[in-house]
């Protein structure tokens, strides 16, 4: 890397070792570049590989400000959705995280906290709750204050606060961010909208399902039937790669259909940065297969009522 790294804060990185990790790119609490690239985060995003971020922070900064006790925390996060937007901004959140009441337990109500990073170390959040308290207040922005106790907290924009699915985007000024990833992944096949091969091989997939590997899917459009955004690069149709690890996968062996149940993901209006809006997100699971289609189960943050939907998509499959 750029950089050196103190003692204690090494990556762990081994070309030998398949469940290494390692870091792409570090930023500073000034969001500037002091190790790795856009590039290399990119480049390991669009091959599948696995994201974590890492930062560093001090508990009476962060956790609780009337707190005397200045610990330094460090936290690791599995970014289990990833994007990639036009083939050039690379992102990714949290898809199974309940809000936490450091250093003691869960959060007062029970939530997704569905935390985003984008590769400018902007941040985001989205809490649907699932606690059932009725919440009717209107759609749409909400005031977005810094909190006056946390100089390093800016705030952006917030949005449905009234809302079962509240909203916002902010950057936090972390002592240290740093992307990590695991690119063990290998690209098997990659299929069309109809089922052709684009590359890869019917037969390399066989295989691969055959030995007992994991799967993880890179979808094409899954999020273009979202709500477009206002302010930002490339808003609402902008091309872009969702990636997601599945679950119970599928092989039928007469007719070589591969199928993949997916993990829960966040869809997000895709645009660059990416970030939440009023309507412009849900929380989805999908059934890929290889034959070009896609069914999707995406559920309303705001009501929690589950829609269903089929769609075509170009798919890229990797196998681990």
């Amino acid at each position: 890397m750029n950089e050196s790294i103190p003692s204690g804060r090494e990556p762990i990185s081994s070309a030998s070792t398949p469940q290494a990790w390692r870091e792409v790119l570090r930023l500073s609490d000034r969001f500037e570049r002091i190790g790795g690239g856009v590039e290399e985060l990119r480049n390991a995003v669009r091959a599948g590989s696995d994201l974590r971020i890492y930062s560093e922070f001090r508990h009476n900064e962060h956790i609780d400000t009337t707190s005397a006790c200045s610990e330094l925390i460090r936290e690791t996060m599995d970014m289990r959705t990833t994007y990639l937007i036009e083939d050039r901004w690379a992102a990714g959140a949290l898809t199974l995280r309940q809000p936490v009441e450091l250093p003691h337990g869960f959060g007062p109500r029970p939530s997704l906290s569905l935390f985003l990073y984008n590769e400018d170390g902007s941040q985001a959040v989205a809490r649907p709750f699932l606690d059932g308290a009725r919440a009717p207040g209107p759609r749409g922005p909400s005031a977005a204050a810094a909190p006056a106790d946390m100089p390093r907290y800016e705030a952006l924009d917030a949005w449905d606060a009234g809302t079962n699915a509240p909203s916002s985007n902010f950057r936090y000024a972390f002592d240290r961010l740093r992307y990590l990833v695991r690119e063990d992944w290998t690209e098997v096949l990659h299929t069309d909208r109809d089922g052709g091969v684009r590359s890869g091989s019917l037969a390399a997939m066989t295989e691969a399902f055959s030995s007992g590997c994991e799967w993880k899917v890179g979808i094409r459009g899954i999020c273009a039937d979202l709500p477009a955004r206002t302010g930002g690069d490339g808003d609402g149709g902008s091309e872009h790669e969702l990636f997601i690890q599945g679950g119970s996968c599928y092989l039928y062996t007469e007719r070589r259909l591969l199928i993949v149940s997916t993990h829960p993901f966040v869809r997000v209006t895709p645009a660059i940065p990416l970030r939440y809006t009023s309507s412009g997100w849900d929380y989805a699971w999908a059934v890929a297969r290889s034959d070009g289609k896609v069914a999707l189960l995406a559920y309303n943050p705001y009501t929690l009522l589950p829609t269903r939907t089929e769609h075509r998509c170009e798919v890229r499959w990797f196998c681990r």
